[in-house]
């Protein structure tokens, strides 16, 4: 059993992903690190000893601080968070506990690199539908809850990346985008070594709405429909990316726990 000031590897999976996701420190040392620069779903790395310094932007929110083994980095780490008043807590185990027990690692050189805030910046076409919503979906639940989007025209959307040092995303000869018959959404699942089976299931849905193949999953007609609700619904984008974010909650819920779930209303039997 954890201790009080502990989470466990299953109790922190069921938060992986939702909007209720504690923030996630990586502090370990960095020759740990180095022997696998892998982290776990949107975590970033700081070190151990300067946990004073992130304080500020900590308060109010819950933090959990990841080591090697969950042994006295993390400990100290959150106890010092703690000391300032933090609500902060270790994953038992630490990230050897996570990776046996199968739960997904990013890859550290899959993520792009940040601005001086901090944040990953993204860029693509402005007036998204499906993919251009579900990818910075992924991006902040699994990836950088802080990460920007940039929405600009088609024709812009290469010259802002490289003016703004911004990742272009779902655009022709870009390395984010469409590969054969799988879409964006599939592309950023695989390199971010993300394929457990309900993010496969909800790739499954994004790329028959994207690509219009209904036939491969029935839930995609209402992704569609959905999506072009919301496109028809809001001028701002990036207010549009928000609303979209509580849709992709939903779906991603679905997929994750409720896949199997009939409806059972009339009651069977009963005229």
């Amino acid at each position: 059993m954890a201790a009080p000031d502990q989470i466990t590897v299953k109790q922190l999976a069921r938060l992986i992903g939702t909007p209720d996701c504690p923030v996630l420190i990586d502090c370990c040392i960095d020759d740990d690190f180095h022997a696998d620069p892998r982290l776990i779903p949107t975590a970033f790395r700081h070190p151990f000893d300067d946990m004073a310094s992130l304080v500020p932007q900590l308060l109010g929110k819950r933090v959990i601080t990841i080591c090697q083994k969950g042994l006295k980095i993390s400990a100290g780490s959150a106890a010092v968070l703690r000391a300032h008043g933090v609500a902060a807590e270790n994953l038992e185990g630490g990230n050897f506990a996570w990776r046996d027990s199968g739960e997904p690692l990013v890859p550290v050189a899959s993520i792009p690199a940040r601005n001086s805030s901090g944040q990953t910046v993204w860029v693509t076409r402005h007036r998204p539908k499906i993919d251009r919503i579900a990818c910075p979906w992924l991006i902040r639940r699994f990836i950088d809850p802080k990460a920007q989007f940039l929405f600009v025209a088609p024709s812009q959307v290469e010259l802002v990346a490289e003016k703004f040092e911004a990742t272009p995303f779902d655009i022709e000869n870009v390395f984010w985008s469409h590969r054969g018959e799988k879409c964006t959404f599939d592309t950023m699942v695989e390199e971010f070594s993300l394929s457990t089976e309900p993010l496969e299931r909800l790739a499954m849905i994004v790329r028959a709405a994207d690509t219009n193949r209904h036939e491969l999953a029935p839930e995609a007609a209402g992704l569609r429909a959905a999506s072009l609700g919301l496109s028809r619904m809001y001028r701002d984008d990036l207010q549009q990316l928000e609303a979209g974010m509580a849709l992709y909650d939903a779906f991603y819920r679905w997929a994750r726990d409720a896949h199997t779930e009939t409806h059972d209303w009339p009651t069977p039997g009963k005229a």
